[in-house]
């Protein structure tokens, strides 16, 4: 890990991303630009590991981080990807708990670190920024809810194609229909509950009903709608 020297300023972001942090005033932001800390991490370092006590709240400028547990046999159980202008941390540093997930570079990322004292004196002082934690809070943790529901009663083909359809809609896809996140067969398998071997055959499967295209790590969205169908989303 090293200090970053183009470090991102805080009104950039917050004028560029719809995020919680566009609560602020400007007195604030300037004192958060001021105390935070960033850093450049290279993919597969790791940003704080599950178990550990952190002393502040993490905010994404740049790259992707994957964020999992830990189960039987050192198996990663990927809970959710963060990306630019997202958060991760927070609940620990509110409920003064463990971290209960790793966060885990996978795309170079630019990640700016403010401490505790600053960010729970922000959310006393500011009631709208306070309720838009809420917010996010309560987005996550529907997130996590349906993320559950779909673990216990779909099966890993219909949960497979979801998750690809949930990359497409937080990251993106490009002019050819090239998802705008590159996974490999492992974490695709990690995110979406099943055995690697198995990701690889229904990825296969998917390619040869022309639903996607692969190319290495590489996949396009060919056909959105059978997708929805095979995941069972209609």
């Amino acid at each position: 890990m090293k200090n970053f020297d183009d470090v991102p300023f805080c009104s950039e972001c917050v004028s560029n991303i719809s995020n919680i942090f566009k609560q602020l005033n400007q007195q604030q932001i300037e004192d958060l630009n001021y105390i935070k800390s960033c850093n450049f991490h290279k993919r597969g370092e790791i940003i704080y590991h599950e178990g550990n006590r952190p002393t502040g709240v993490y905010c994404v400028s740049k790259g992707i981080i994957k964020l999992y547990k830990t189960g039987i046999e050192g198996k990663e159980q990927i809970i959710r990807f963060a990306k630019k202008g997202d958060i991760i941390g927070y609940r620990s540093v509110l409920s003064t708990e463990l971290a209960c997930t790793t966060a885990k570079v996978i795309e170079d990322a630019v990640v700016c670190f403010i401490p505790s004292e600053t960010w729970m004196e922000m959310l006393q002082n500011n009631s709208n920024f306070s309720m838009d934690v809420m917010r996010f809070a309560c987005n996550e943790l529907g997130k996590s809810n349906s993320f559950i529901t779909d673990i216990a009663q779909k099966n890993v083909r219909e949960r497979l194609a979801e998750i690809l359809l949930y990359l497409k809609d937080d990251f993106g896809i490009d002019a050819d229909g090239v998802l705008q996140i590159s996974l490999t067969r492992e974490e695709l398998a990690n995110i979406t509950g099943t055995a690697t071997e198995s990701a690889i055959r229904l990825l296969s499967e998917f390619k040869d009903d022309k639903m996607i295209a692969l190319n290495g790590r590489k996949i396009a969205i060919l056909d959105e709608n059978r997708l929805k169908k095979t995941a069972n989303l209609y």
